[in-house]
């Protein structure tokens, strides 16, 4: 075999390209289709995808066709696209405002600026990070490996062939996902179950989403995690709804209507308590590592002006130059609230909590960048359940905004909740960068990429991402809308993490939040942390409980949480058989993570599509071929399909995955 063939590139020469325009168009493209699928899966099921390794496949299978091409240049692509799919998390929180009757839309260049600013800022502050969480650390950060991985093996000539396989099984993923919602919508077959049953004088419900994207996400997350939230599951729907239900149902009422309006109302804020006490722990883990980080960053900044040299790989943006950037920024943050309250209820009072809201993005943001960092490098960027972060964060907004505000009218209450919300949106923009960032600059570590130009084309995915999200929430609000908003329809997206979040404001303004909820949800919290903990040391990290995951299982719709374990079952199995086939095993394992892209992609962008299709024509039920008495049957008929769908995608992932290695040992041979 040639050397052409067998060469990866690990470190670069200064001549390769990197930072180029192409490089930067294409991953403003990729940037489009992941940007509006993250932004669907979160507003329907709370969860969002890491993009970076399919991007990083798109990439490499179209640049190949161009001259000097480079593995830096595909890093840079994918750096830019993970960007901004990651930075649509802040519908975590954005939603709210409209869930509490404040916005009845999404205004675009308050959107924009609240998207851009919230996650410039994110970038800047994982800058010192880098050196704490990344290169100083031990922290695995699997998918900022894998991703590189992807890169440096498709930088050879075998790799180009697995490009070549990868993206037919995210296309066949993504085409097969939106054919199953295209017949869901026909109404021929149903794509969730629901139901209720009694337990004692209480109840408890049951159901499940026939969603591939849902089997996706489970297959990224893992087995640990998957089991951590079944866990979750079973402490919210198997003790405390029964115990919270017992003897409240209302009279009269469905049973599953009772039993579900008891769980939004009480038990996903013991859910809430559980993790916020879980990201209060990770923050106490890591706070020594980033304070030693951001000193190291002094140190280098100052040897560079002194003439030192600093290899390229090491070079960041100047730290000087990122304190400048976070102060500067602090100004249009400021703008921003000012206008937020300007001609409202607030006006000519709000002078306090416009400052007390700009220190706590500039001190929070800090904190929750480096949580959020911490935990991407930990479990991965798709694992890492940063809206656990955003609870904390309006826990503490609120409290302190009501306590600087002082009484306050009726009018000023319902401002000061949105005012509380239109703040928490942009320390959120902060988590969900960092939350992928450090992921992105591990990635270039080990592909030999110069920090600064990857931190500038972070910045540049931040813009394209801020640019993007706006159409697509007020596409979802226009065609669907939100639970609990006002005027919202039967098929309302659930957007769970922005519907609890504004509740909590809620609940700290209107002075009636059940504390005690949040209490028992705490407790929960330290003896899921005190497991976790004696599991790791005595199983040295075989067996975990992640603290965060048991939180997401526990606040988390049960049609939602059920499936998830399931993938995580699937992955778990088609690993085993990659792991047993003996003949590269990581590669097998990567087409098994491309086809649960896929399928989250395919999914979510047939629901954009479908948004369009509801918005136009103002019917929310727009492709229904059949009438409500065929609904039983197509229940039967969605498991079917649902269980023989998944079952033919994974045996063809299978056959694909098998066959580049069989044809590359032919190759071999013939040699």
């Amino acid at each position: 075999m040639s050397t052409e063939d067998t060469t990866v590139t690990d470190k670069k020469s200064p001549g390769l390209q990197e930072l180029t325009v192409r490089g930067i168009i294409l991953g403003g493209l990729i940037t489009l289709v992941f940007t509006a699928a993250n932004v669907y899966l979160g507003l329907k099921v709370g969860l969002t995808f890491a993009t970076a390794i399919p991007a990083a496949v798109i990439s490499m299978s179209i640049l190949r066709y161009f001259a000097n091409h480079t593995v830096v240049e595909n890093n840079i692509v994918q750096t830019i696209a993970s960007a901004a799919g990651t930075l649509s998390a802040i519908i975590f929180v954005l939603p709210g405002l409209i869930m509490v009757g404040w916005w009845t839309g999404f205004p675009y260049w308050i959107t924009v600026a609240v998207c851009a600013i919230g996650g410039i800022l994110g970038v800047m502050y994982s800058i010192p990070l880098r050196r704490a969480l990344v290169t100083g650390s031990d922290l695995p950060y699997p998918e900022g490996v894998a991703a590189a991985e992807v890169l440096r093996v498709g930088d050879t000539t075998q790799g180009a062939e697995e490009n070549r396989g990868g993206l037919r099984i995210i296309l066949i993923g993504s085409v097969v996902a939106a054919a199953f919602n295209l017949l869901a919508n026909l109404k021929l077959i149903s794509n969730s179950l629901a139901g209720a049953v009694k337990v004692g004088a209480g109840g408890t419900m049951w159901g499940a989403s026939l969603s591939l994207a849902l089997i996706g996400v489970g297959h990224l997350v893992g087995l640990t995690v998957g089991i951590a939230m079944l866990i979750g599951l079973v402490i919210s729907f198997g003790i405390i709804l029964p115990i919270q239900s017992n003897g409240n149902l209302p009279a009269g009422e469905a049973l599953l209507d009772g039993v579900s309006s008891i769980f939004s109302s009480d038990v996903r804020f013991v859910g809430a308590g559980a993790i916020a006490v879980a990201a209060i722990w990770t923050l106490l883990k890591i706070i020594g590592p980033i304070i030693k980080g951001i000193k190291t960053a002094m140190v280098s900044a100052s040897s560079r002006r002194k003439g030192s040299s600093v290899e390229l790989t090491e070079q960041d943006i100047p730290i000087t130059y990122v304190g400048l950037v976070i102060v500067v920024a602090l100004i249009p943050i400021g703008l921003l609230l000012w206008d937020f309250v300007h001609n409202t209820a607030l006006h000519g009072t709000a002078t306090g909590i416009i400052a007390v809201s700009i220190i706590l993005v500039f001190v929070i943001g800090l904190v929750v960048a480096a949580v959020c960092g911490y935990m991407a490098g930990l479990i991965g960027s798709s694992n890492s359940p940063i809206s656990g972060v955003g609870i904390l964060v309006v826990l503490i907004a609120a409290l302190l905004i009501k306590m600087v505000y002082g009484d306050a009218t009726d009018a000023q209450n319902t401002a000061l909740i949105a005012f509380t919300l239109f703040t928490t949106a942009v320390i959120f923009g902060v988590a969900t960068i960092s939350n992928d960032n450090l992921q992105d600059l591990k990635t270039g570590q080990l592909v030999g990429a110069t920090p600064w130009k990857q931190q500038v084309a972070l910045v540049i995915g931040v813009l394209f991402g801020s640019a993007v999200i706006p159409p697509i929430l007020q596409l979802m609000q226009t065609a669907f809308g939100f639970v609990g908003a006002p005027g919202a329809g039967e098929d309302a997206l659930a957007a769970p993490q922005a519907a609890l979040i504004s509740s909590l404001a809620k609940g700290v303004f209107g002075s009636d939040l059940d504390w005690n909820l949040i209490g028992v949800g705490a407790l929960i919290g330290i003896a899921v942390i005190v497991v976790d903990e004696v599991l790791t040391r005595t199983t040295n990290s075989k067996f975990r409980l992640p603290p965060l995951a048991v939180g997401m299982g526990m606040y988390l719709p049960i049609s939602l949480t059920l499936v998830i374990p399931i993938g995580a079952i699937l992955g778990t199995f088609y690993n085993k058989w990659a792991e047993k086939s003996g003949v590269e095993v990581e590669r097998k394992k990567r087409m098994g993570v491309l086809l649960a892209t896929g399928l989250i992609v395919g999914e979510s962008l047939f629901g954009v599509v479908f948004a369009g299709i509801v918005a136009a024509t103002d019917d929310e039920n727009p492709l229904a071929v059949v009438g409500s008495g065929f609904e039983k049957i197509s229940e039967y008929l969605g498991v079917i399909v649902f269980v023989a769908v998944i079952a033919w995608l994974y045996k063809k992932t299978q056959q694909i995955a098998a066959k580049p290695a069989e044809g590359e040992s032919v190759k071999l041979d013939k040699r």
